[in-house]
């Protein structure tokens, strides 16, 4: 089974890279050209939402530092 790798980088985007496939609300998949990697917007700021332009450079603020979850609900 192939892995998928989601990065998420300081003040900006999430790369997702590997085998996956991006569907919208109704299930409908994005074409991705034949792309295995690509970067999705989290800033809201993208004029080709749901991916990334650069729209966020001096716009959006996160330090992309890695933590737990607490404990699921059961």
């Amino acid at each position: 089974m192939a892995t998928t790798k989601i990065t998420v980088n300081n003040n900006g985007s999430l790369i997702i890279d590997g085998d996956f496939e991006i569907v919208d609300k109704s299930g409908n998949s994005y074409d991705l050209g034949g792309r295995d990697k690509v970067t999705l917007c989290r800033c809201g700021l993208s004029n080709n939402k749901p991916f990334c332009d650069g729209s966020h450079r001096n716009h959006f603020e996160h330090d992309a530092v890695a933590f737990a979850l607490p404990p699921k609900k059961v």
